[in-house]
């Protein structure tokens, strides 16, 4: 029997964010992320990949300013609208919002949401240095939780200052750029971002929201039995101890992490039904993620739930 297979961090550029950056920024990925007609579904068709929940590709719109963040935000979000327009069977989208100006990006998320039917939004990571712990940015959180809709945290690469302190060493910088981005920080970035997120309270000032983070948990999975033993609520002052805030707010993709020890992992840790399939298109093969999936030591229900069950539950495909 065929599994409908629907993935959740995919990614396409708008010309806006071509021109801002420029093509160079996107390892020679330009002309898939701007495709968002005949050959992309050609690619999924080969894949047997049937639905893309798409993204603006990092980095987004978290290091720009306000003014320019909202017009980048929007303009990609219009751009997206259309695709999903011609293709409703194939695309869904989750919003880019200006996060430097948090109660605009909350009416941008509404914006799409309400009247796209957008199914929520992404994030890139740190803010120009500032997360999301910030209630600054809750307005953003509160927004999602209101409309009922995730958000999507995405790796960035760390402040300059961290890749200094921390990735800068006896190597050469082609090792910093790699060990900094995907060889390690963005992944562990993102782990902290979640924990921060976490530990400021703001689950507990708003217990439905939902986060999705990739890369089968950056690294959360491995290490959660550890951080909910340490940071006990009698120190975090939070309602529920670290693992239930991990369980039950943040959902996990693959995001090309086709490595079965450590979805193993994941799925001992929080459970088949907070997890959903990803292949981090075009930077990760759809196919080879297909075949990953294919091959899971899982029962053929929770390859379902996998595939495509979840996603459909919580983004109400």
């Amino acid at each position: 029997m065929t599994v409908r297979i629907i993935t959740l961090e995919e990614h396409f550029a708008s010309p806006g964010l071509m021109d801002r950056f420029g093509r160079q920024s996107f390892h020679n990925k330009g002309e898939q992320l701007c495709d968002l007609n005949e050959r992309r579904i050609a690619e999924m068709d080969a894949a047997g990949i049937d639905m893309q929940v798409l993204s603006l590709t990092s980095p987004g719109t978290e290091s720009l300013a306000a003014e320019e963040a909202v017009k980048i935000a929007s303009s990609a979000n219009d751009f997206l609208a259309t695709a999903i327009e011609r293709h409703p069977s194939r695309f869904a989208g989750f919003a880019a919002l200006p996060t430097a100006a948090p109660d605009l990006a909350a009416d941008e998320l509404e914006r799409m949401v309400c009247q796209h039917g957008f199914r929520g939004a992404v994030i890139n990571g740190h803010i120009q240095g500032r997360y999301l712990d910030d209630q600054f940015f809750w307005p953003i959180l509160e927004r999602a939780e209101a409309l009922q809709v995730p958000v999507y945290l995405h790796p960035a690469p760390p402040p300059q200052a961290v890749i200094d302190a921390y990735y800068t060493g006896n190597f050469s910088p082609e090792v910093t750029r790699m060990l900094s981005t995907a060889g390690w920080g963005w992944h562990i970035e993102t782990a902290v971002h979640i924990l921060r997120l976490i530990l400021s309270g703001a689950f507990d000032r708003y217990p439905k929201l939902q986060i999705i983070i990739g890369h089968l948990g950056e690294a959360l999975p491995f290490m959660l039995p550890r951080i909910d033993l340490v940071l006990q609520p009698n120190l975090t002052k939070l309602q529920c101890p670290m693992a239930a805030y991990l369980r039950e707010n943040i959902h996990y993709t693959f995001s090309g992490f086709n490595f079965t020890a450590a979805f193993l992992e994941l799925l001992l840790q929080v459970g088949v039904d907070r997890i959903m399939f990803s292949a981090d298109y075009p930077y990760g093969s759809m196919e080879k993620g297909r075949d990953f999936l294919t091959q899971l030591p899982v029962s053929s229900a929770d390859r379902e739930k996998i595939a495509h069950g979840n996603a459909e539950l919580l983004l109400r495909l």
